[in-house]
């Protein structure tokens, strides 16, 4: 089964790699995709090669679609109109999109929140209440299709989280 992440430079260095690392690890195939092919560089330095530009996404080759925050990634690409159509493709034909710390802006850009419960970064929280979402301060929350977190330090949970939902997607 594919899974997607989809960031840009700036990313916070652990949200995009252990969710990537815990992938692989649990047997998924993993792509990264990005505004162009090539490495993505995160805040804390280190590298990733995104072997997908976003021209080359097809949504129906996935079960899974992850957004990493960090600051940077979700402010450039949720004004992409590419992004939000992949992002409501996901949402749409109900794969799997799991979002952290910053990554919900990018979902609330594509108008996949409005009236759903979610959580992010709490810096984030405003914007996604005045957005009309029912934000809740949790490590993970689950709404249908959608996983949200808050930051690093709910990676654990939200990981399980996502693993869980992978594993019961596969068994429908």
């Amino acid at each position: 089964m594919k899974v997607l992440i989809l960031s840009a430079d700036g990313f916070e260095d652990s949200e995009l790699l252990c969710p990537m690392y815990r992938l692989k690890e649990a047997g998924y195939q993993v792509d990264i995709a990005a505004p162009e092919w090539g490495l993505i560089k995160g805040k804390r330095g280190y590298t990733v090669t995104a072997n997908l530009a976003l021209d080359d996404v097809q949504p129906d080759g996935f079960r899974l679609l992850l957004l990493p925050g960090g600051k940077a990634p979700p402010q450039k690409l949720r004004s992409i109109l590419q992004v939000q159509e992949i992002v409501r493709a996901f949402v749409d034909k109900e794969h799997l999109v799991a979002a952290i710390c910053h990554g919900p802006q990018i979902l609330l850009s594509a108008g996949v929140l409005a009236g759903r419960r979610a959580t992010c970064y709490r810096d984030v929280a405003t914007e996604l209440e005045a957005g009309g979402v029912l934000y809740v301060d949790s490590e993970i929350v689950v709404d249908g299709n959608i996983i949200t977190s808050r930051q690093p330090s709910d990676i654990p949970a939200f990981m399980g989280e996502v693993i869980k939902a992978l594993s019961d997607y596969q068994n429908r």
